[in-house]
């Protein structure tokens, strides 16, 4: 597992696509685990900061007690749809997955926890120059980026 600055000294030019898609809205959308094993979505925000990207729960949040239970998450940038006639245009989603790390208290609002990502993937899904094409890109430690095309 690595931490988001190691995947921008990998791959820089994928990872400021990705960080883009993240920080071009404020929501996001998250994928924890529930005590039976099945799949819960919330909405989240999340941020990149100092070299990690962290995100908080609200004190008493089932997403908090998901992670701290089954650290695995899957985090999903806001999505929007392609204009239609400019679809070469779209930035695509991005994905990010791994475990979150329970780094304690939120230091500012309401209270709550903060998370920081040990990430295990990277996904950005876009469209080719020509738009005739899905492009999927992935990074992980292990097997490094990877790019297909699919019509």
């Amino acid at each position: 597992m690595t931490a988001w600055r190691e995947v921008e000294k990998a791959e820089p030019g994928f990872a400021q696509r990705v960080r883009g898609l993240f920080d071009a809205r404020r929501h996001k959308t998250i994928a924890t685990l529930r005590a039976d094993g099945s799949p819960r979505i919330s909405g989240i925000e999340a941020t990149f900061e100092g070299g990690e990207l962290t995100f908080g729960s609200m004190p008493n949040a089932r997403k908090g007690a998901d992670l701290r239970r089954d650290p695995r998450f899957a985090l999903h940038s806001a999505t929007v749809d392609p204009v239609e006639g400019s679809e070469a245009q779209w930035p695509g989603e991005a994905k990010i997955s791994g475990q979150a790390i329970c780094a304690g208290p939120t230091t500012d609002g309401p209270g709550g926890e903060l998370f920081h990502a040990h990430i295990t993937e990277v996904v950005h899904t876009h469209l080719n120059e020509r738009a005739t094409m899905l492009v999927v890109e992935w990074g992980t430690p292990t097997h490094g980026l990877r790019r297909v095309e699919r019509k």
